[in-house]
């Protein structure tokens, strides 16, 4: 079976990025993996419904969705941000085709528990994979918004780490690549920060508790944990502006922090 690997990249973060991440992204396709790539939006979402003066808030973590919020995340996601990533990729010289969870329902969704709360925020119920293989096997890079749909047409903001995680579980891809702008995940030692190699969920919850990992990396690492569903076992946190870092994560590791369920 050939080599595959789905990447989740917020959108800001992969905007981002140098041309040589994309040129990396690039030669790994041509050497036979098959790369799939789940995004985010947030800031960009918040950006464009202040311009529009659409209220907006957040709900443990997760933004509000209202009808008009939706129309919005539609946009930003599967329009802007999905299009500017397949440019990006297309432009290095590889072959993306951008698509949302609505697209040939790739995404299956239902409400969220507390949905009476935060509104059209979803679960992921199921995912097509014959889709993603589809594409893949014409020599395409998915690129996937994650808004999800149900059997009614009713669409929803699902979180982009929940959506990566359930495309990779429905892949069976057991390793998946999450790309921030931070080298990992880092612990001081000795006064000086170094990235730790591997951490279990537990290690992390511990560390959120002690203090050891604060303000933003919370939510970055939080949102990796999310991504342990279904067959994922592990997730590797890398920044993806450094040199050679796709390469090294999907083929040879020693990069970034692994994620794991549990110590085998």
């Amino acid at each position: 079976m050939e080599q595959r690997f789905v990447m989740k990249c917020g959108g800001s973060t992969l905007a981002a990025l140098p041309d040589s991440f994309f040129a990396e992204l690039r030669d790994l396709q041509q050497s036979g993996v098959r790369p799939v790539i789940v995004h985010g939006g947030g800031p960009a979402i918040s950006e464009t419904l202040a311009k529009l003066g659409i209220e907006t808030e957040f709900v443990n973590g997760l933004r509000k969705t209202s009808d008009a919020v939706l129309d919005v995340v539609e946009m930003v996601l599967a329009g802007r941000i999905n299009k500017e990533i397949v440019r990006r990729i297309q432009q290095s010289g590889a072959r993306a085709l951008g698509l949302s969870g609505v697209d040939g329902k790739l995404i299956g969704a239902r409400p969220v528990a507390n949905s009476a709360e935060i509104g059209f925020v979803g679960d992921v119920t199921d995912v097509n994979a014959a889709i993603v293989e589809g594409i893949m096997a014409m020599g395409y890079i998915p690129v996937i918004a994650p808004i999800g749909i149900d059997d009614a047409g009713q669409r929803y903001n699902i979180n982009a780490d929940t959506a990566a995680g359930a495309v990779a579980s429905h892949l069976g891809v057991e390793r998946m690549i999450v790309v921030t702008d931070v080298p990992g995940i880092l612990k001081t030692v000795d006064g000086e920060q170094r990235v730790l190699p591997s951490v279990t969920v537990a290690d992390i919850e511990a560390m959120i508790e002690n203090g050891e990992i604060y303000g933003g990396m919370i939510p970055k690492v939080r949102a990796a944990i999310q991504c342990i569903q279904g067959r994922v076992r592990e997730v590797v946190i890398v920044k993806g502006g450094d040199p050679g870092v796709l390469r090294r994560a999907v083929l040879e590791g020693g990069v970034g922090t692994r994620i794991v369920q549990t110590e085998v």
